[in-house]
């Protein structure tokens, strides 16, 4: 005779185990988009811990900056900071130096690098590849290394203390060539080979042609180069000494004194300062990103 176990197992009907796997993989399907929402918000709130800090320290005293554990929202909003700052620092003329280089240097950037970049990607010439595996190569060699030499030479030319030292130096970018020539590949030799055939010149297609097809990517250069102008201290530290000739990363070194520092409007600056790049990020973000994207696709 059969115990009762043995008749119940009987009759259950048998377990697929394909069944389960694809109820595990449904699940799994359903449950990884939403872990990787979580850790995109947590990445995101982590990158905007500094920047919430930053904000909560411009609207502080000097005594209330660094306290433990950190207030975030402070008693008492100090919205004069962003009044009393005009009137401690020339503000106006630092952020003026800064909008001036930023805006020179990064002109000059897509100039130099659109058009270096295009004779890369689409001009051929005895040892092309290996000249510019070369010029990319500079990446890689710290700034430290010849920082010294760029002086040394910018003060023969007597041009420290002059705007046209860093215009000079940062003109020609490196990474701004690699970056347009790699937009560059993914636009058809076909259309190239096409007007030449038509009687345009390299010089015509680039401005007809190749220009009008690189927004996204000359979109995605103009942005980091103007942030990475206007972040720049070390630069400007070492050629311009001259007050009126200082951008606002210098000018917010006055509130650093022998002995202490005001926090509360070195933030206040610094907040100020952020202000300009979130509006260039803001008017060119969807170029930005299809820039980013795009780059490095050839087609």
């Amino acid at each position: 005779m059969t115990t009762l176990r043995e008749a119940a197992r009987r009759a259950a009907p048998p377990v697929d185990p394909a069944a389960g796997n694809k109820s595990r993989g449904r699940a799994w399907r359903v449950a990884r988009p939403v872990l990787t929402y979580v850790a995109l918000i947590a990445v995101a709130l982590l990158v905007l811990v500094p920047f919430a800090w930053m904000l909560s320290a411009s609207l502080k005293r000097d005594n209330e900056v660094f306290t433990v554990p950190i207030q975030w929202i402070p008693d008492e909003l100090r919205w004069s900071n962003f009044v009393e700052i005009w009137d401690r620092v020339p503000m106006t003329t630092y952020l003026g130096n800064s909008v001036f280089l930023s805006v020179t240097i990064t002109c000059l950037q897509l100039l130099t690098g659109s058009f270096a970049a295009y004779g890369f990607a689409k001009v051929r010439f005895p040892g092309r590849d290996a000249l510019f595996l070369t010029y990319i190569g500079t990446i890689a060699v710290p700034w430290q290394a010849y920082m010294v030499p760029q002086y040394i030479m910018m003060q023969r030319m007597e041009l420290t203390n002059t705007y046209w030292s860093i215009i000079l130096l940062q003109a020609f970018s490196a990474f701004g060539v690699f970056l347009m020539r790699q937009f560059y590949l993914s636009i058809p030799d076909e259309l190239c080979e096409a007007a030449r055939i038509d009687g345009l010149s390299e010089y015509g297609i680039y401005r007809r042609i190749v220009l009008p097809l690189s927004k996204p990517a000359l979109a995605s250069l103009a942005l980091l180069s103007f942030v990475g102008t206007w972040n720049d201290y070390m630069g400007p530290f070492i050629y311009l000494t001259s007050n009126e000739l200082w951008t606002v990363q210098l000018g917010l070194r006055s509130f650093v004194g022998q002995y202490d520092a005001e926090y509360a409007m070195i933030m206040t600056g610094a907040v100020l300062s952020v202000l300009p790049i979130l509006v260039v990020f803001l008017l060119g973000q969807r170029y930005f990103i299809r820039g980013i994207a795009t780059t490095g696709l050839k087609g």
